[in-house]
């Protein structure tokens, strides 16, 4: 499972749409020719209005980029202030390039509203007090964990006042079969006349393996650089009934990883960060769902191909780990590596690789037959366990090359 972020605009759309609730809204990109809009949206001109970047990232309001109860003349002046341009929030510089449109809801309460999954349970936090900081607020905050696989017409909601209680069910319901991992609606609002909900911000993350993710197009979030092999890594992965993930986390970290399945590839890099190493963590991914030979080698080339990049006087560590599979055959897929780090012996050498395998599953012992032999015959300090040595094992020595 990989988790990733949506866009507001998008997330808002889908549960109105889900559940049937009043929602219009424009989202602006570089394309948006801006002085067509009131044409295709009279609203504009007739309601007063909110504008905002839609980049994934949060604290707008404290760094000034939400202008809102204005005419459609004020928010041409703010989209021509910050527009394609270049700005620094905190650590991260990038440039504002898609911002939500929306008409202002005049209201007097907010509330705030977040579904969080954990590993056997989802957590839903509501406050009648939502907002702008509701951190200063967490005392408020009233929680309901539902364990997982447990029917949410089972659950007591007498915490929630009555009148919210049918948009919560529904809210949830949306939340599990459309497999968000996080959403948080603060704050959300409720016309006084007719009771009806109101999203004015969220913020939501999916997990993008299902098939109705399959063809939606995850923005990039702010500030963070794409790498031309996390592009081929997606597309790889487009292409593929398997699963093949990459992101870069530091190209300059000395610890490089070649995981399999998504649970255990989050052990490896939780037991590296444990140890005090998190800051030499180069990438995340994973492999699984039982690729190819051919999809290895190209995963692992990928990933070989960024390790060699940059020397490094002390040199680095690869791990190529993974727990014990259901299905994936350990040995096809580590026909493909080992091609991939035959391809890759001279520069390995020059970068100083040590390699630490661990694996199991379907013919484990052919596959790390395999890679012993090749770690061998291409001269590599190479480290192969089965699943006899636990994850965690594998990585203390790893570290050891490290320190």
């Amino acid at each position: 499972m990989a988790r990733r972020k949506i866009r507001e605009f998008d997330a808002k759309n889908l549960i109105a749409r889900q559940l049937n609730l009043e929602y219009k809204a424009v989202l602006i990109t570089p394309e948006t020719k801006i002085q067509e809009l009131p044409s295709l949206y009279p609203w504009l001109l007739r309601e007063k209005l909110v504008i905002k970047p839609d980049q994934l990232f949060g604290k707008r309001k404290q760094y000034n980029l939400v202008l809102a109860e204005v005419s459609f003349d004020e928010v041409l002046r703010f989209l021509e202030q910050h527009r394609n341009k270049l700005i620094s929030l905190g650590k991260a510089t990038d440039t504002l390039t898609h911002f939500l449109l929306e008409p202002f809801i005049p209201h007097q309460e907010e509330y705030y509203l977040a579904i969080i999954s954990e590993r056997d349970s989802d957590i839903i936090y509501f406050s009648e007090v939502g907002g702008f900081n509701i951190e200063e607020r967490w005392n408020t905050v009233k929680t309901i964990k539902i364990p997982s696989g447990v029917n949410i017409e089972e659950v007591d909601f007498a915490i929630i006042p009555q009148h919210h209680i049918p948009f919560f069910k529904n809210l949830y319901k949306l939340y599990r079969s459309f497999h968000f991992t996080y959403l948080e609606i603060n704050p959300f609002a409720v016309s006084n006349n007719n009771h009806q909900i109101h999203l004015l911000d969220c913020v939501a993350q999916v997990d993008d393996c299902p098939k109705l993710w399959s063809d939606f197009d995850f923005p990039i979030p702010f500030g963070q650089k794409v790498y031309p092999e996390e592009q081929f890594i997606r597309k790889l992965d487009a292409e593929s009934g398997a699963s093949l993930k990459l992101t870069v986390l530091n190209p300059q970290g000395r610890i490089w990883n070649i995981l399999s399945g998504g649970g255990a590839s989050i052990i490896f890099l939780d037991t590296i960060a444990n140890l005090g190493r998190q800051e030499e963590i180069a990438n995340y991914g994973e492999y699984s769902g039982n690729p190819t030979t051919e999809e290895s080698y190209l995963y692992a080339k990928t990933i070989l191909e960024l390790v060699t990049k940059e020397y490094h006087p002390r040199g680095k560590v690869l791990i190529i780990g993974g727990a014990i599979a259901n299905f994936t055959d350990v040995e096809k897929t580590f026909m493909g590596i080992i091609q991939a780090l035959r391809e890759y012996q001279e520069k390995l050498h020059w970068g100083k690789v040590s390699i630490f395998v661990r694996r199991g599953g379907p013919n484990y012992e052919k596959g790390l037959k395999l890679m012993e032999q090749a770690g061998k015959e291409i001269g590599i300090p190479m480290l192969v366990q089965g699943p006899d040595t636990p994850m965690v094992d594998i990585v203390d020595k790893a570290m050891e090359v490290i320190t």
